[in-house]
């Protein structure tokens, strides 16, 4: 026994057998064939307007029930809760059916699309901004980054959205830690080695310098810029539609931003003044995009001067929870060009 132990530890150690298994650093990881044989398919996105295959969303909250008349703000113009669980902007509650109907009406035109719709599971009842998943995470090319959350009402997302993605088989590339503050919708992808993080009241200098430092090693260079004022997101303000065009409000997106865009040679069309979150879309394919139906002037422009192919969906009474459609999603596979 003693003997047939010594031999195989022999064989072992003079590397024979690691030799027959490997190893085998290339082909890379981001290699098609590799990822997908490893990983199922080729996960994450290089840029924000290449085919969308599949999302991440959540459903509505019930939460959006507990919005009380008494809570209403005047000056605010708005149901805010004193215990900072959730708002409701306007001067009227909550329609439920509503929003359980805008956001049943948008799921079915994805998936009439032939995207895949990822859900990640409801929350308890408090979490009741958890609709937005474009929020804890980004995705890049080849996985996610798990992001951390601002405000104290949605801290206690990100657990659940690792697990759902790590669930779907997406591999999780960090996480952000200590002090940073990531939120997606500040992150913008524009070119495949060049990505912009907007800093804000909601996401900070040291979210920036920890996400820039863990894409530096998938080869993008990320850019801050600042946002003016209480805006919190870039997608409040801006959105890729096609390699070469954006959709810009000019009136809120930085100057900075925008003129990086346009050394990049991208093209910016200008939301109608009087549709100010327009921006807040989701981009289908290049040049076809899903808007709500309530802003008709941008997406004729869009549609008139710029050749992109606007579906509608009606999205209004969630917009009042503080979130459009691009807010709803996070795209976790788009084709890779």
């Amino acid at each position: 026994m003693t003997a047939q132990t010594t031999d195989t530890t022999s064989e072992i150690s003079d590397g024979r057998f690691h030799e027959l298994l490997g190893p085998e650093a290339f082909p890379a990881f981001e290699d098609a064939g590799e990822m997908t044989a490893t990983w199922g398919r080729r996960w994450g996105a290089k840029d924000e307007v290449g085919k969308l295959r599949s999302v991440l969303m959540r459903r509505p909250s019930t939460g959006l029930a507990d919005v009380r008349a008494d809570a209403y703000d005047a000056d605010m113009d708005a149901f805010v809760d004193p215990d900072r669980r959730w708002y409701w902007t306007g001067s009227e509650l909550p329609d439920l059916e509503r929003v359980a109907a805008e956001y049943e009406q948008f799921v079915q035109v994805l998936r009439g699309q032939g995207v895949e719709v990822h859900f990640a599971p409801d929350m308890p009842r408090s979490y009741t901004k958890s609709i937005y998943t474009r929020d804890p995470l980004i995705t890049v090319p080849g996985g996610a980054v798990i992001g951390r959350l601002a405000a104290r009402v949605r801290r206690g997302e990100e657990p659940s959205i690792a697990a759902t993605v790590a669930a779907a088989g997406m591999p999780i590339f960090g996480t952000i830690t200590g002090s940073g503050l990531v939120e997606g919708g500040t992150f913008v992808k524009v070119r495949p080695d060049t990505a912009f993080f907007g800093t804000s009241v909601r996401c900070n200098v040291e979210g920036y310098r920890q996400l820039a430092h863990i894409l530096a090693d998938r080869g993008i260079t990320l850019h801050r810029v600042s946002l003016p004022g209480y805006l919190i997101h870039l997608d409040m303000c801006s959105s890729m539609i096609d390699d070469d065009l954006a959709l810009v409000n000019p009136r809120l997106a930085p100057y900075d931003y925008m003129s990086a865009l346009k050394e990049l040679g991208v093209e910016l069309a200008l939301v109608d003044p009087r549709e100010e979150w327009a921006s807040n879309l989701l981009v289908l394919d290049r040049r076809k995009v899903v808007m709500p139906d309530h802003l008709p002037r941008t997406a004729e422009m869009l549609a008139d001067q710029h050749g992109v192919e606007v579906i509608t969906v009606p999205y209004r009474e969630i917009l009042k929870n503080g979130g459009g459609l691009h807010c709803s999603t996070m795209e976790l596979q788009r084709d890779w060009v």
